[in-house]
């Protein structure tokens, strides 16, 4: 690696998401959809690990993600703190992305790396910025990123950026990774999805009067999101997280998750995960 490394560096779990509901209330006239959503964060996910450079550069290491660093949510998080009045010039990092969230997939991955990256590098650059503008900063990357950033399983309307912290039941989520990469701009742009969902109220979402209004649509384009549905509804209720590819089941107690989990069938990929209502990354932070 070429380049000055400052010997500071801070390692940060990138957790995943589920959208435990999804309704799509309008659009905008910019193009962006409006809608009402649940983000239940896991204790599960990727891990951040920044090292600090004192030559102004942002590098990346990981796996191939089928797109250029410049385009990485990561990347682009860094370079957008570093473009914030008071970054010194020389501020820089190496970024290294340990990556178990599946891409395309409806958990948050990218977004959630983009918000540790944030969270991270205002501690290494030593930064006076506070969660509000940082999740201003995260608003401009991507609507999923700015409850990462923030840290608190919510309740979200807007574009997804107004949230309400919310105190979820303790739970543990079966994940189906059916093998699938959604795009999420394909399924938004389609004239079938439902996008005048009412509003409905938080205390509606608890009574069970929910559901995803981009799940017809994925269905119908990605049949092994249809399967793994149908298959994970033998087991309880099944929805689709986001705009998918995974779908998952919750369990009340941890064997039962790891018992459906063991039946997944090849080549699908079974995650188990407990919900969490504070980020393990905010927690990791917050101590150093």
């Amino acid at each position: 690696m070429s380049g000055r490394m400052s010997g500071r560096a801070l390692t940060l779990a990138a957790p995943a998401k589920l959208n435990l509901f999804l309704h799509v209330t309008g659009r905008r006239d910019d193009g962006y959809h409006t809608l009402q959503t649940v983000f239940q964060l896991l204790a599960w996910g990727d891990t951040v690990t920044l090292e600090a450079r004192d030559d102004g550069l942002i590098t990346l290491a990981g796996p191939d993600l089928g797109i250029a660093s410049d385009e990485n949510l990561a990347v682009r998080a860094a370079r957008a703190l570093k473009a914030l009045p008071g970054t010194p010039p020389e501020a820089g990092a190496h970024i290294t992305l340990d990556k178990q969230i599946p891409t395309g997939g409806g958990l948050g991955g990218g977004s959630s790396d983009a918000a540790s990256t944030l969270l991270g590098l205002k501690r290494l650059w030593n930064l006076d910025v506070d969660l509000d503008r940082l999740a201003a900063v995260g608003t401009a990357l991507g609507a999923d990123v700015p409850v990462f950033v923030r840290g608190r399983s919510a309740w979200a309307e807007g574009i997804g950026e107004e949230l309400e912290p919310l105190a979820l039941p303790p739970a543990w989520f079966v994940i189906v990774h059916p093998g699938v990469h959604v795009d999420t701009r394909q399924i938004f742009s389609r004239r079938e999805l439902t996008r005048d969902s009412p509003p409905i109220t938080i205390a509606a979402f608890f009574a069970g009067g929910s559901r995803n209004d981009c799940e017809p649509v994925v269905r119908d384009l990605y049949p092994e999101v249809d399967k793994a549905l149908i298959w994970l509804g033998k087991f309880g209720e099944a929805r689709l997280t986001g705009t998918g590819a995974c779908v998952f089941c919750r369990c009340t107690e941890e064997a039962s998750a790891w018992a459906i989990a063991a039946e997944v069938p090849a080549p699908w990929r079974a995650i188990v995960a407990a919900g969490v209502n504070r980020s393990p990354a905010l927690e990791q932070e917050a101590k150093t």
